[in-house]
């Protein structure tokens, strides 16, 4: 194993970032629904969270214009450590900080002045935001920076991603034990009973786990200098959108990785409030987390065989059928945990697959985009990924707050509580709609994604055949 070290710091690396990016977009929202306000004034509950949803995403969308342009910043980067370990530890660093400021109240300011909270939870998020997406954009985007073999590149994308599905997978499991085993330290509760305290505790974790495993990454990874990687300029800014909208296949499979992540993330998201108000067993949400951990490991192990047998085109498309599959376990499943479970891992399983799928077809489009405006984009064109899931986080925040003031799924709601016409209020958020989306994602893809692997080769050796051209 040539690439062991490398291979080991940039999983650990993927480990950290997606636990914070699994507590950013799927436990905040419930923390801000469940515990953040929960007083006897549920119209005052009721509205404040639409403020916090309404605020988080309109952030998140107005931020998304600046990631390409954080994405040239990165890419106009010279430094002796390269031109993505500053920013990784930069954006680790600060990002890390304030996800655990926003799981404060910022001193009770929730109830004695909410106006004054939600200017200081604004500032705080967007900071959060910001370095969030420095350091998300130059994690993934080191991935063509490693090697220009697509073979090597999948290696390191399917450990990136083994790690990226633990660290994801591994929130399930621990999220409500920290949060309790906090809340008796730090407030003397007994039982399963859950306080602030107890989800700063939590962030708190979470924080240090993405900071440490960003440190990995810069330590032990190292950037591989090649012929077609020296063909490369400095991009102006105002150029940076130019450079995304001629790379075609770059454009479509962002759609189609658009529609897919949306109707992911917002089942995911809802699958908490799934076991707490509609099944009425918080205490088995830790299943859904070992499950899909085991799973995960299972379906990322099995990318490289899959990717070499039937191609990156072949697991996009047949990984989304599966998930619609069970999308209709989950709709027969009725009150059965066993078979929630179950339509659980069939709707899992193929997920880390498909992310592959995209992340190398994205990765590939840097060589693609390279040969047909002539200059090379590494850091521009994967912060196209990023942008994506943060779009779709963004949205799938707004969905899921929507979800629970329309389910009414907040504060200390019961599953008995829970009307017939709020159940199917929830149904349509969490199954109806993304149904309708994910399918449309494969229908994209299939028709109008044609960078493979081997037309990926073909590009790579047109392009080393014209620079040793040049050279001469």
């Amino acid at each position: 194993m040539k690439h062991v070290k490398q291979y080991t710091s940039y999983a650990l690396g993927a480990f950290g970032h997606d636990a914070f990016y699994q507590t950013l977009s799927t436990y905040l929202m419930l923390f801000v629904t469940s515990q953040l306000f929960d007083t006897s004034d549920k119209s005052f509950n009721a509205r404040m969270i639409g403020y916090v949803t309404l605020l988080m995403t309109g952030i998140r969308l107005v931020e998304i214009v600046f990631d390409p342009l954080i994405g040239g910043a990165v890419d106009n980067t010279e430094t002796r450590w390269g031109k993505f370990k500053p920013w990784l530890m930069v954006g680790a660093t600060i990002s890390s900080v304030m996800l655990v400021v926003v799981f404060t109240d910022f001193g009770g300011l929730t109830t004695s002045n909410p106006m004054l909270y939600l200017v200081l939870f604004g500032i705080a998020f967007v900071i959060l935001d910001i370095f969030y997406s420095f350091k998300d954009i130059s994690f993934w985007s080191m991935l063509p920076a490693l090697s220009v073999d697509s073979k090597v590149r999948a290696k390191f994308g399917t450990i990136g991603r083994l790690g990226s599905t633990l660290g994801a997978q591994g929130v399930p499991i621990v999220i409500f034990p920290l949060i309790v085993f906090f809340s008796q330290t730090f407030s003397g509760t007994h039982g399963d009973t859950k306080t602030h305290a107890g989800w700063i505790g939590f962030a708190v974790v979470i924080a240090l786990v993405s900071f440490l495993g960003a440190l990995a990454t810069a330590l032990g990874t190292k950037e591989k200098k090649s012929l077609i990687r020296d063909n490369t300029e400095k991009v102006r800014f105002r150029d940076v959108f130019k450079v995304l909208a001629k790379n075609d296949q770059l454009m479509w499979l962002a759609l189609s990785y658009f529609l897919f992540a949306l109707s992911y993330v917002v089942t995911n998201s809802l699958l908490a409030y799934y076991f707490t108000y509609v099944l009425g067993k918080p205490g088995s949400y830790w299943l859904v987390g070992v499950i899909t951990a085991i799973l995960g490991i299972i379906s990322v192990s099995l990318f490289p065989a899959l990717v070499a047998l039937i191609k990156r085109r072949a697991i996009y498309v047949g990984g989304i059928a599966m998930m619609l599959v069970g999308y209709l376990l989950f709709l027969f499943a009725g009150q059965n945990t066993i078979v929630v479970l179950f339509a659980v891992g069939i709707f899992f399983f193929p997920y880390p697959m498909i992310f592959l799928a995209a992340l190398m077809t994205i990765t590939d489009s840097v060589e693609y985009g390279q040969l047909k405006n002539g200059t090379r984009n590494e850091s521009v064109t994967l912060s196209v990924r990023p942008l994506i899931d943060k779009v779709a986080g963004a949205i799938a925040n707004s969905v899921v707050g929507l979800a629970a003031v329309h389910s009414g799924m907040i504060g200390s709601a019961k599953p008995s509580s829970i009307s017939a016409g709020q159940l199917l209020n929830f149904r349509t958020y969490m199954f109806f709609a993304p149904i309708v989306l994910i399918i449309i994602a494969a229908l994209v893809y299939l028709f109008k994604v044609e960078l493979s692997e081997k037309k990926h080769s073909e590009i790579v050796n047109e392009l080393e055949t014209k620079l040793k051209a040049e050279q001469k």
